[in-house]
């Protein structure tokens, strides 16, 4: 006989439930007013709480502990076959030798926020429905229930029924809120993977959310979002700020919150932040001085190592997802900077031919922001025509971003990028402006050749599809 044959057959039990004439034994169910199912709740608890059912499940007076709360009762006449059918965890109860022959009834201990999902579970094994429960916190209690008994049909249920409910933010936390064991259970990795995926569009540029929404979010929503390659961000500086409020605000003990930062470590892209940043873990209690000397200097060898197989493996190893690089709405640079002889900031600024082919016909792109002299800049390549507006090039700009500020600034600077076949940094353009605001410079065709030429397959300035751009900036008094 069939699944659909036996899910039909289940169905005209519902008779049966509860009805003495068609029962071989009696269910005691003791119902305690211990604490709820909590969703913090570890696995050995769980495992505790189910040998404690295993345990309880023959009635007798050595298994009372000493002056316990007189639990209430609830009885009900079973069918062993029926529960048996559908949940190892009665087929086990009832054949294993843990009831003897003669003894007809079973005693089963649950705390008092279980009853009601119990309850519907033992009916659902009769009846294959859950007619009356819709609303979806009764559905999460009947899941974790028939997780709990092993009833795999009624979890399939729950699950299919959850999945036809019209997904929000309030919806998503809340499954991303289920006990750990049962979150990542194969049955219910569809509806976790609806949520996360809800998630993840939901908050795909976290900066346009009040802190508050963002720090109410549970700590597997935290992490869903951390594994997102395509968070719509400038920079990886964002999203450890973003880390680092939600766990202050979610744990305020330090030692806990360097605890859950550590957990979280993987899947923070470290090599991805800034310099400035990353010195600010150094000297911040934001982890412990070890591990905040591993993750840094882990990332600043990263960004210092120019071998692109060298990158691969490590992208490859164990380490490797904070080692991938998100769809940053910002380019990432590497920066050297130098305090004597004169202050002095060399950028390294790299880009695919993927990424450059996108900037034609007249599209523009944005690195990090960096500093020197104490203000702000940034390197802006785009895709241009030359002021006769006959043929595209590509440009490459140096912006300054100081809002409202009345300092001034000269910058000597000066643009380079690697050639074919020395592979080495080969002088474009250089030059030399006072910055006073928002202002730009650079040059429409820094690299002095046509679109075409540039960007062809046999162009000089793509080094395994990778175009090595070097801007060299220096303030001389």
């Amino acid at each position: 006989m069939d699944s659909n044959s036996d899910r039909g057959f289940v169905l005209c039990f519902g008779f049966a439930f509860n009805n003495v004439q068609f029962s071989d034994h009696l269910l005691r169910i003791e119902i305690t007013n211990g604490g709820e199912i909590t969703n913090g709740d570890s696995v050995q608890d769980r495992k505790r709480r189910r040998r404690d059912v295993n345990t309880s499940a023959v009635g007798g007076e050595n298994e009372k502990e000493c002056n316990p709360p007189a639990p209430r009762v609830t009885e009900l006449h079973i069918s062993s076959p029926i529960l048996a059918a559908q949940s190892p965890f009665f087929y086990k109860l009832f054949s294993n030798g843990m009831i003897e022959s003669e003894q007809n009834h079973v005693t089963l201990r649950i705390e008092a926020s279980e009853e009601a999902a119990v309850m519907e579970l033992l009916k659902f094994m009769y009846t294959n429905s859950l007619s009356s429960v819709t609303d979806i916190p009764a559905l999460f209690r009947v899941l974790m229930a028939a997780d709990k008994f092993e009833v795999a049909s009624c979890m399939q249920y729950c699950i299919r029924s959850l999945l036809n409910i019209p997904m929000t933010l309030p919806y998503a936390s809340l499954i991303l809120r289920l006990p750990w064991p049962l979150l990542v259970a194969d049955s219910v990795k569809p509806l976790t993977n609806v949520a996360k995926h809800f998630l993840i569009m939901h908050f795909n540029d976290i900066t346009k959310f009040p802190p508050e929404e963002l720090t109410a979010l549970p700590l597997v929503g935290i992490m869903t979002l951390l594994m997102s390659n395509d968070l719509m961000i400038t920079s990886e500086d964002i999203v450890y700020e973003f880390v680092l409020k939600w766990a202050k605000a979610n744990y305020s003990v330090l030692e806990e919150r360097q605890g859950i930062l550590n957990h979280l470590a993987p899947y923070i892209r470290f090599p991805y932040m800034t310099c400035p940043r990353l010195k600010k873990i150094l000297t911040s209690d934001d982890f412990e001085p070890s591990v905040a000397h591993k993750l840094v200097f882990e990332a600043l060898f990263f960004k210092a190592e120019t071998s692109l197989a060298h990158r691969a493996a490590i992208k490859a190893d164990s380490l490797g997802r904070r080692f991938i690089e998100r769809s940053y709405t910002c380019r990432p640079i590497k920066t050297v900077e130098f305090e004597v002889p004169h202050r002095q900031c060399i950028v390294y600024l790299d880009l695919t031919r993927t990424e450059c082919n996108a900037l034609y016909p007249s599209n523009r792109i944005f690195s990090q922001k960096f500093h020197l002299g104490g203000k702000e800049f940034l390197l802006s390549p785009c895709c241009n025509k030359d002021q006769q507006n006959r043929f595209h090039h590509f440009g490459l700009f140096l912006w300054s971003q100081e809002k409202g500020s009345s300092v001034s600034v000269t910058v000597n600077y000066e643009f380079s990028s690697r050639w074919k076949p020395t592979q080495e940094f080969a002088i474009s353009r250089k030059g030399k402006y006072k910055f006073t605001g928002v202002q730009s410079i650079g040059f429409r065709d820094v690299l002095g050749a046509p679109w075409a030429t540039f960007i062809g397959e046999d162009s000089p300035y793509f080094i395994n599809d990778l175009l090595h751009l070097r801007a060299q900036l220096s303030i001389r008094l």
